[in-house]
């Protein structure tokens, strides 16, 4: 299989830089896969997992959120928040799901709070990952 030139950077660190053999990642308009000679691209990441394949052996990081581009160099995903799926603190995302969900609660009805809710939905997903096959 051909290798991937994959780079993942936040704003704290380099948090992944070499060869993969693919990159599944979670968009905002839905995920995708990226193995080399990917046609170019540029997307929107949601928070989710990130799934780094390399030697057939599959590393998930979560991501909260950044931009993914594809070009003829490799894959290049710019993340807000990138942690290893072990190194997640788990009390973080419930806090953020308790405050989004308390913020929704007082919400009116309209953009605002659809826009919430879609984020909201994407880290209570996070969470069931971490609890579930995200951890296997």
């Amino acid at each position: 299989m051909a290798n991937l030139h994959f780079e993942l950077v936040s704003p704290q660190k380099l948090v992944f830089s070499g060869e993969v053999d693919q990159v599944d990642v979670p968009g905002a308009e839905g995920d995708f896969g990226v193995l080399a000679g990917h046609a170019p691209a540029v997307a929107t990441l949601r928070p989710g997992i990130l799934t780094v394949f390399v030697g057939g052996k599959a590393e998930k990081i979560v991501v909260l959120g950044g931009f993914a581009e594809v070009s003829d160099k490799g894959l290049t995903v710019l993340a807000d928040l990138a942690e290893a799926v072990d190194a997640i603190d788990r009390g973080m995302i419930a806090e953020q799901i308790g405050e989004m969900e308390q913020r929704a609660a007082k919400m009116e009805q309209g953009n605002e709070l659809d826009k919430l809710i879609t984020r909201l939905d994407h880290f209570k997903q996070i969470d069931r990952h971490l609890t579930g096959t995200a951890m296997h």
